[in-house]
């Protein structure tokens, strides 16, 4: 495929055809993940390739009951990892540290890039991903199933297989809207407006031309996709919930030590 065409024709796939993803077709998405930039080259993440089902059975309840974790023939789960670091510091008598927050954001980030490379290079295979943010909400219930040591936390994750579905393209933010030229740029009321003019108007039809989620609005008395957002998908309680599991999650697995005396 064209580049640009990978690029422009992404798209979330939740329904996928019961054909297997080859280990030559994973190989190559795989290596395009190990390629992407990271903090110091030290490459401070791991890839946990999940195919059987049974394990899936087990990560479907903790993945929110996204069917796809079950109709997709694999799950690429990327993780924030300083536990092979440390241990090669420890081999070579180097001060073994990385056990703070900013080492967990290296992580974090060198996990996203490499997750995003094997996105594009499984669309530019054919095949179709869906992110799911359950990965890092339930990082804790994850990590335990996917058996994971200290030093190392999931932080993004998705299905993985060839696409039984065709989802038409969801709209994006217009570009002057993210985009700030020299020095951030903060917006007036007019621009805000102007900016979500199209997803106020697209986002709250897709939720009126699906019955269930016409009726859950009507049923919470939401008048606009702002309130959608807030009251039904992302409330303030669920996000203070997920955060606190994240802040534990990240103590016991060794990311939390602030410099202090214990």
């Amino acid at each position: 495929m064209e580049f640009n065409d990978v690029i422009h024709g992404h798209r979330s796939i939740r329904q996928y055809e019961d054909r297997e993803v080859s280990q030559e077709v994973l190989g190559r998405v795989l290596e395009a993940g190990i390629r992407a930039s990271s903090s110091g080259n030290m490459q401070s993440y791991s890839i946990v390739v999940t195919r059987d089902k049974e394990l899936r059975k087990k990560l479907y309840t903790p993945h929110m009951d996204q069917s796809m974790v079950l109709d997709a023939p694999v799950l690429l789960t990327f993780c924030a990892d300083f536990n092979r670091m440390r241990k090669w510091l420890e081999l070579n008598d180097a001060p073994v540290h990385f056990d703070n927050y900013m080492s967990f954001m290296i992580g974090t980030i060198d996990a996203t890039l490499a997750s995003q490379n094997c996105a594009l290079a499984a669309e530019n295979e054919g095949l179709g991903i869906c992110y799911m943010g359950s990965t890092l909400a339930n990082c804790d219930q994850i990590g335990e199933l996917l058996n994971l040591p200290p030093g190392v936390v999931p932080v993004v994750g998705y299905s993985l297989g060839y696409p039984a579905e065709a989802p038409a393209l969801r709209d994006r933010l217009p570009q002057h809207g993210l985009v700030h030229y020299e020095q951030y740029q903060d917006y007036t009321d007019e621009q805000i407006e102007d900016i979500y003019k199209d997803r106020n108007e697209k986002g709250w039809q897709r939720y009126m031309d699906v019955p269930k989620l016409k009726a859950m609005t009507e049923e919470l008395g939401l008048k606009n996709l702002a309130q959608v957002y807030t009251i039904a998908k992302y409330t303030k309680e669920s996000h203070l919930e997920y955060s606190q599991t994240i802040l534990n999650y990240l103590e016991k697995q060794n990311f939390m030590n602030n410099g202090g005396s214990n």
